[in-house]
């Protein structure tokens, strides 16, 4: 059975590429193929996508000490690559795709607007958000965050590389243990790094439930969908 409808799907650049090496083909061609696999079976889906697999900001803030502004810009430039890769190879699946920007760059993506979103992801489509929010101090799960609630999302997936949120990151600490549910209040009290204090917020004003999970295990998103105690809710 399905549970939710309207999804917000959040991937991050290092989903589908290591940090600043670009893309994985492997691993966009797997991703693809999950997506295709829970859009056949109806669900509206949105996709945001960072971009730390081509650009890190904050390295290069540091480095040629140039504005903030400045790498932002760049930062949501470097989304609209991974959305291009994706809407092709999504398309190729024959998974209707389409690029909306919050960037205004005619020749790749038409300009976002709630409207349009809706308009396409109302007639099957898969709608992929690109460029951050449009605006400079604000990530990509933040603007995750915001698409979710304009597209009026059941929820929102953040797609990790681990099975749901920790007490401590399990990678390098074996004992850290798996929290099956969470408050907002509990994540920004916490100060666990699932998303930040903003996109989390948003969720909590809008009443958007969060649930994180592991992308490359292979069905899982699709069980995400279907089936109860996948990763962690916080809601």
């Amino acid at each position: 059975m399905i549970k939710y409808r309207r999804i917000l799907l959040k991937l991050s650049g290092e989903a589908i590429g290591e940090r600043g090496k670009g893309v994985s083909t492997e691993r966009i061609a797997y991703i693809s193929d999950e997506i295709a696999q829970v859009a056949r079976q109806g669900v509206s889906i949105g996709l945001v996508i960072g971009a730390g697999n081509i650009f890190r900001g904050q390295k290069i803030i540091e480095e040629l000490k140039i504005e903030r502004v400045v790498a932002d810009q760049v930062g949501m430039l470097s989304t609209m690559i991974n959305a291009l890769v994706f809407q092709e190879v999504l398309n190729s699946k024959k998974i209707p795709t389409k690029i909306l920007s919050a960037l205004d760059v005619p020749q790749l993506a038409e300009v976002y607007t709630p409207q349009k979103a809706w308009h396409y992801m109302d007639r099957g489509r898969c709608v992929i958000f690109a460029g951050g929010t449009g605006n400079p101090f604000f990530t990509t799960d933040t603007a995750a965050a915001l698409r979710a609630a304009e597209i009026k999302a059941e929820v929102l997936i953040k797609s990790t590389k681990v099975d749901g949120v920790y007490d401590k990151d399990p990678e390098k600490y074996p004992e850290a243990k798996i929290f099956n549910e969470l408050s907002y209040l509990q994540v920004l009290n916490l100060r666990l790094q699932v998303m930040d204090a903003t996109a989390i917020s948003l969720c909590q004003e809008n009443n958007i439930p969060i649930l994180v999970h592991n992308i490359f295990k292979p069905g899982n998103l699709m069980d995400v969908i279907t089936e109860d105690n996948i990763g962690t809710i916080i809601k």
